[in-house]
């Protein structure tokens, strides 16, 4: 299923050590996808924090917990630990694609050749979470979380486009906590 190499489980046990936290597990779960690949969490689980649905590997003795939907699209992914003049950091090699679904890829290719470039220049991007039954699920982050003229630039811009490209789509959700912004590029009307 998952490849954990001793580099990657000797940090781990490390970290656990230096934090009081031996006999921890390792907690994988993908947590998005980016036309780079996917996004992913790495964290402990304490004994007794498993969720009963958790997929359990042993490698060498360290548990690794991960979630029923991750597992599928971690099948076959290796977890390294790689220290270089660069800095360090786990690094995840995953050869699952990103997307196998038609309408998805479509999507996904809009954002990265179309709508990305442009929401790049206000400092934004926008990921894409999934496309189901018609529905385009999106993220939108850096300058366009939190932004005043999100709605106009989600629907006259974001949905428009996706909408004008791929006529059965009814819908495009944005899934973004807006309030959680930092650095909008313009500032939400008070009021």
């Amino acid at each position: 299923m998952l490849t954990i190499t001793e580099a990657a489980r000797n940090k781990i046990r490390a970290v656990m050590e230096a934090q009081g936290r031996q006999g921890s597990g390792l907690r994988v779960s993908i947590t998005g996808r980016t036309s780079a690949g996917f996004r992913y969490y790495l964290g402990l689980v304490e004994p007794g924090q498993e969720a009963a649905d958790d997929v359990i590997i042993d490698s060498e003795g360290l548990k690794v917990h991960i979630d029923p939907q991750s597992a599928p699209n971690l099948q076959g992914a290796t977890i390294d630990y790689i220290e270089s003049v660069q800095g360090s950091g786990f690094k995840i090699d995953n050869p699952n694609p990103v997307w196998t679904d038609p309408k998805a890829m479509k999507v996904q290719e809009l954002l990265d050749t179309r709508i990305n470039p442009s929401v790049a220049a206000h400092g934004g991007y926008v990921e894409l979470l999934d496309v189901k039954d018609d529905v385009v699920y999106v993220r939108l982050g850096g300058g366009c979380q939190g932004c005043g003229m999100v709605n106009v630039t989600l629907r006259q811009g974001i949905e428009a486009l996706i909408r004008q490209e791929m006529p059965e789509i009814r819908e495009v959700v944005d899934t973004t906590d807006h309030a959680a912004g930092t650095n909008p590029y313009y500032q939400p009307a008070k009021g």
